[in-house]
């Protein structure tokens, strides 16, 4: 899952990039306001962390321009005022939630699950193709109820093609919603990657259909079609 936070507190914003990372999260970071509403409207982001005072463009009127233009991402409003008015305002503007600081990163995770379990951006805790499942809370994957070992940035990518079965993903696309907006990725990353998760995915269960498809031309798309 791919995630923007808008924060212009440097100590803060890193270290909630930090946490997240180690969750195994992809998270962009920027520090002005008319940075956050340029990648919140141009890129796909599956959550928005995003202060209420900011530098340039503050966090209510990004708010509204993002809902105004039809980009319903879910936005936790992020801020160290506590007034009642100041969470109205916030609400009001199109912010799905509301943290104030100071916060523990615990209170963060749980703000975050509970957004993207919401009806409207339902995500699965759980996702399964064919006997291969993916359980993103505890960060675990099992095939046939065989534990699979995956490093942070292997188990990112099979959740994305999880997420997207049977759709056909460019590499594009995949560095896209799996890596940071400012990494440095080329497209062959892409199919070291992919040829680490099918040998952990796929050559290991001799007698089971392999998941992991490469369309040629177009991309990789994970089904049991």
């Amino acid at each position: 899952m791919r995630i923007l936070v808008v924060e212009d507190e440097h100590r803060i914003a890193n270290s909630i990039k930090k946490g997240l990372e180690q969750e195994r999260y992809a998270v962009d970071v920027v520090y002005s306001g008319p940075d956050g509403y340029d990648l919140a409207s141009t890129e796909g982001y599956d959550l928005i962390i995003l202060d209420l005072l900011l530098p340039g463009m503050d966090g209510v009127t990004i708010c509204r321009e993002l809902r105004k233009n039809k980009i319903h991402i879910p936005i936790l409003m992020l801020t160290a005022k506590a007034q009642l008015q100041d969470k109205v305002e916030g609400l009001d503007s199109g912010a799905d939630d509301y943290l104030t600081k100071p916060f523990s990163f615990e209170e963060l995770l749980a703000r975050i699950r509970a957004l993207v379990r919401r009806p409207k951006n339902v995500i699965d805790e759980i996702l399964t193709v064919a006997e291969l499942q993916l359980n993103s809370k505890l960060k675990e994957v099992r095939r046939s109820g065989k534990v699979i070992q995956l490093s942070a940035k292997e188990f990112s990518l099979l959740e994305y093609l999880m997420r997207n079965a049977n759709k056909i993903l460019s590499k594009e696309q995949i560095i896209a919603h799996v890596w940071n907006y400012d990494a440095d990725i080329l497209p062959n990353t892409v199919e070291v990657y992919i040829r680490n998760l099918r040998n952990k995915i796929d050559a290991p269960f001799k007698n089971k259909k392999p998941l992991i498809q490469t369309v040629r031309g177009f991309g990789y798309k994970i089904s049991n079609n």
